[in-house]
């Protein structure tokens, strides 16, 4: 099978980094638990580019730890010979320091992207699976024949809810319920 895998807050708590560079910018708190949508209502958007940009540096890429059974899930599923393409909406300048901490992670694949088109790429790579945290990277890929899969998060709770959408709280739990399909 082929699989794409997103980054942040898909392998490794992201939304923690976003909080912590937001407070320290604007003086703004982000409680994770508080976040129910995928926008960012307390800032602008200029602030929002900015606070993705920083975190995006080499800094903060490599401090990111990645979810306890992220590495070793992703690891069994390249061992078993699936294909695996770590995409990120990040922006191109960040593909190095991104490489350099997979690799630093031991995480196993056979290509990252960096873009801010992960559907399109996945399309043209003929993508079976989508794990990402993103209700619409979700929703766009079952709308092209891409299942999709997801660690629960309180922004994308409400697509968990849907039988089109493999979900769990951990990535040993998402492995599990996994195996099945991807045995198939």
């Amino acid at each position: 099978m082929r699989i794409a895998i997103d980054i942040d807050s898909t392998l490794h708590h992201y939304w923690e980094q976003l909080a912590e560079v937001v407070r320290r910018r604007y003086g703004v708190e982000l409680p994770y638990e508080m976040q129910k949508t995928w926008g960012i209502r307390q800032l602008e958007n200029e602030q929002i580019a900015e606070t993705i940009a920083e975190t995006h540096s080499e800094e903060w890429i490599s401090a990111a730890e990645p979810y306890p059974g992220a590495v070793e899930v992703v690891n069994g599923w390249a061992r078993d010979g699936h294909f695996i393409h770590i995409t990120s909406h990040r922006d191109v300048a960040a593909a190095a320091p991104t490489e350099r901490w997979l690799d630093s992670i031991g995480l196993q694949y056979d290509e990252l992207y960096c873009s801010y088109d992960k559907i399109t790429r996945c399309r043209e790579l003929g993508i079976d699976l989508l794990v990402d945290d993103s209700p619409v990277n979700l929703q766009s890929a079952l709308s092209e024949g891409i299942l999709g899969a997801t660690i629960l998060h309180p922004w994308n709770a409400e697509v968990c809810n849907s039988a089109s959408i493999t979900s769990a709280d951990d990535w040993a739990g998402l492995g599990l319920l996994l195996e099945p399909i991807l045995a198939g």
